[in-house]
């Protein structure tokens, strides 16, 4: 089967839509901005603010319409702070209605509805049916493309009440399309097409050929989802008549892409393929045509800049000027003036800066000698608590040493009372025994242990402290242990202060290792040190 590419279908909630496709297609935009900038000075220069802020909001449309949407922002905002000081409720909620629009298109969902959300404030409060049904459709419309349907048919319903209650038919037709719309994207068919036929009949009463070819259209698309190809096709030719009737470029194209689409679905190829071709000519030309209308545009915006900065540089020198002759007379008075108490007050002046220097050296001298006694101090504390130090690390080795003679000393005793145990009389045998293990429990005696630990906690301050932050799990034997790494003793040394053999020491580092969760090759020693 044939492949034709599909265009959107679904129309929405947009009273703008016909205006937007009048600038796009048949105006030059550049042409209509000059004209309307035109009109805008002439209301500034009269101080019409209400009417120079409605030329504003059209400049801005303009751009909108275009898809400038930075520049007709900036244009917007201004008409929007004149509404408000002018305190215009209706023109203001009209041009949030604008406002909320340029946010939705560039994807600013929050935005938009805060802006909807204070027009329908204002109209509500001015009773403006109209006003607030356009509104609504257009909230429904935002949760209608988030496919949030029920939301979508709850303000379309508020937006058909409204403009039932004033008989708005042209509004009544376009949310009857947007409820036909929104059916057609949950493929309730049938109210889809009720609902788009609803529409057709009011724009036939109204005359409006221009919104009833989107609306034929619609009837068109439903039909042909239908498996209704040939009727499908009657409403798409109907639709390609009326656009071409009314110079409707993007419709046309519109419409003979649903022909092609039709005829794709009947196995007529050739037909297809011809109406494609139209749809892609037209398409064509449009964006031939839109980028000529945009680079006119551009440069329309580009000279409106450069003259805008030209008035505000001729302003600006007019100002500057005023100011400059009205302080070259001040500054004459001044410098007469300032002349009088220059020559009374010289010698005054003189007298006060030579005491103020006065006073300055002696505050400068003083604050001398008080940073030289404040460094002198701190060079004392400094001395001070390397002599400490020493000390302490003196007093560190001296009681590791002497702890280390105490355990040799116990361990040869407990080596010869070993050997004596072994000898055949049982009464001394036994009381050797006792020796022995008195001697043994001499060697893992706790009780020095807290002294030694005040004292290395002197030497190597918040030690302990630290090393728990890399393991909570660490005894009071790992805590020994680590202490006689930090202090570089030798294996020996700490198996006799520990009282333990080499093998022992050996599988106490190993798990010390585990605790630390240090990687296999990493020095434990240059780890502790590092600590």
């Amino acid at each position: 089967m044939l492949y034709v590419h599909a265009q959107t279908e679904n129309s929405f909630y947009d009273p703008e839509s016909s205006s937007e496709r009048i600038i796009s297609s048949f105006s030059r935009p550049d042409s209509m901005l000059l004209a309307t900038r035109a009109k805008y000075n002439q209301a500034a220069q009269r101080n019409a603010d209400l009417e120079a802020a409605g030329y504003l909001q059209e400049m801005g449309r303009i751009l909108f319409f275009s898809g400038h949407y930075p520049q007709s922002l900036d244009y917007l905002l201004k008409a929007d702070k004149i509404f408000r000081d002018k305190d215009d409720k209706n023109l203001l909620a009209g041009n949030l209605g604008t406002l909320g629009e340029l946010f939705y298109r560039n994807r600013q969902i929050p935005l938009a509805r805060k802006q909807y959300d204070e027009a329908l404030r204002y109209y509500e409060e001015l009773k403006n049916e109209s006003g607030k049904a356009e509104i609504y459709g257009r909230i429904g419309h935002l949760y209608e493309k988030r496919q949030l349907y029920d939301s979508a048919f709850y303000f379309q319903h508020k937006a058909l009440q409204a403009y039932q209650h004033v008989n708005h038919r042209e509004g009544l037709a376009k949310i009857y399309e947007n409820l036909g719309s929104i059916y057609e994207d949950q493929m309730h068919y049938d109210s889809a097409y009720s609902n788009f036929n609803r529409a057709y009949v009011l724009n036939k009463i109204q005359g409006n050929d221009r919104a009833q070819i989107e609306v034929i259209n619609n009837l068109g698309d439903v039909l042909r989802k239908t498996g209704k190809y040939r009727q499908g096709l009657v409403f798409s030719f109907q639709a390609m008549d009326l656009a071409r009737r009314q110079g409707d470029f993007y419709q046309l194209s519109s419409a003979f892409n649903d022909i092609a689409k039709g005829y794709n679905f009947l196995n007529k190829n050739d037909s297809a393929f011809f109406y494609l071709a139209q749809s892609r000519e037209y398409l064509s030309a449009i964006y031939s045509q839109e980028s000529n209308k945009q680079l006119a545009l551009l440069k329309t915006l580009y000279d409106i800049e450069k003259k805008d900065n030209e008035i505000e540089k001729l302003t600006q020198a007019r100002k500057t000027d005023l100011l400059i002759s009205i302080g070259t007379g001040v500054v004459v008075l001044l410098v007469i003036f300032i002349a009088g108490l220059i020559i009374s007050r010289q010698k005054l002046k003189l007298r006060n800066e030579q005491k103020l220097h006065a006073q300055s050296m002696q505050v400068y001298e003083t604050q001398n000698q008080l940073m030289e006694a404040e460094l002198q101090n701190k060079k004392l504390q400094e001395e001070n608590l390397k002599q400490q130090l020493e000390i302490k690390t003196k007093e560190l080795t001296s009681y590791t040493l002497h702890v280390i003679r105490k355990n040799q000393l116990l361990e040869d005793l407990q080596t010869r009372l070993e050997e004596l145990g072994k000898e055949d009389k049982r009464d001394q045998k036994k009381q050797i025994r006792q020796l022995s293990e008195q001697i043994r429990l001499g060697l893992n005696d706790d009780q020095h242990w807290e002294e030694f630990r005040t004292i290395f906690e002197q030497v190597h301050q918040s030690f302990f402290d630290r090393l728990q932050q890399q393991s909570e799990a660490l005894t009071s034997n790992d805590l020994r242990l680590v202490a006689l790494i930090k202090m570089n003793l030798t294996s020996a040394d700490m198996a006799t202060l520990l009282g333990v053999s080499q093998d022992s020491l050996r599988v106490m580092r190993h798990r010390l290792r585990k605790k630390l969760n240090l990687q296999q090759g990493d020095n434990i020693s240059a780890y502790i040190q590092s600590i």
